[in-house]
């Protein structure tokens, strides 16, 4: 069984294999540098279905049915299914796990849901209270836009600090036995919040708790930037990700060239118009499993700290005049 490590960290007695890793992307994202690490491109936004909700929904169903005919396994020998996304109540996730009929957590973190769940799945897998858990996130830029911003069919003008939010899916199946990378450490966030209230800034909003739990993590496991290949952040765009740079220098602590962030590698910026960069569920949940699962199965790298961040705002906290808090969970994940 794991072990709490420092104030707010853990360590796997006997990590979590990842056995296989599925996703399903946009055609936005299809058109971005990372398009030969998906497995699925969608030629259009509704996915078949009526609404971008409804797609959004398959889209994370259809990932979890991928990521089962890649391990050769049913929905019935799956223990448990932890997912959540963007939408009120959860509802990709809970129409998701309806149509797998897989024993369901739902859960929400805004965009740290993925990691969020990466944690939760490793404790049950690594606590024995499970042998397989399917974990996943998933967004939608047009049905985000709708209830957090405006309907893109006001065609509102964002600003520069506006990210792109991620149209995708990303699911992991965790084993409590295997080969492959493996899930050694984490670190349970806290939240964060700054004073930021601009829905169109939100690396502004979350850097400060990236900063946050990179620094306990580096303090509770005696770590530090040298110790990992690649610190690699979720959502952060650029705005988010210099902020977070400042931050941690400020406290003594250069990541140097060592600090990624997935919303910078799924879109070309230079020629796709996607302001300061990806943001969503979907966002690290897609380059996780399509870019830097595979780079740790061919070891190209030997361990990754990957941090996801969540502004944990509503439509209703922000009409009513509420600050954005936010949130980074991080796992480290070893090449096994």
């Amino acid at each position: 069984m794991g072990t709490k490590i420092g104030q707010q960290s853990i360590g796997f007695s006997q990590p979590p294999v990842i056995a296989c890793g599925a996703n399903i992307v946009g055609p936005e994202e299809g058109e971005g540098p990372l398009a030969s690490c998906f497995d699925w491109i969608l030629d259009d936004t509704l996915f078949g279905e009526k609404t971008w909700e409804m797609a959004e929904r398959k889209m994370l169903e259809e990932s979890a049915k991928l990521a089962l005919q890649q391990a050769n396994l049913q929905p019935q020998d799956i223990d448990l299914f932890l997912a959540g996304d963007l939408m009120n109540q959860t509802i990709s996730a809970n129409f998701a796990a309806r149509g797998l009929e897989i024993p369901f957590f739902g859960l929400f973190g805004a965009c740290s849901t993925f990691i969020e769940a990466f944690l939760l799945g490793g404790m049950l897998v690594d606590g024995g209270f499970a042998q397989r858990v399917i974990l996943g996130s998933s967004s939608h830029h047009l049905s985000s836009e709708r209830q957090f911003r405006y309907p893109v069919e006001q065609g509102v003008q964002r600003p520069p600090t506006a990210q792109w939010t991620v149209t995708g899916s990303g699911v992991v199946l965790l084993e409590a036995q295997g080969e492959g990378p493996c899930l050694t450490q984490g670190t349970v966030g806290k939240v964060v919040d700054l004073g930021i209230s601009d829905l169109n800034n939100m690396g502004a909003a979350m850097a400060p708790a990236a900063a946050d739990t990179i620094l306990t993590h580096f303090q509770d496991t005696g770590t530090g930037p040298d110790s990992y290949d690649l610190i690699v952040t979720g959502d952060l765009g650029s705005v988010g990700y210099d902020a977070l740079v400042q931050l941690l220098k400020r406290r003594g602590c250069n990541p140097g060239n060592k600090l990624q962030d997935c919303g910078l590698l799924i879109y070309d910026l230079d020629r796709q118009d996607m302001h300061a960069g990806g943001s969503g569920c979907g966002c690290s949940a897609t380059v996780f499993t399509g870019l830097f699962l595979q780079k740790l199965r061919e070891k190209q790298y030997q361990s990754l700290l990957f941090v996801a961040t969540g502004a944990l705002m509503s439509p209703i906290s922000c009409q009513q005049g509420e600050t954005i808090p936010a949130i980074a969970h991080a796992i480290v994940v070893s090449s096994g």
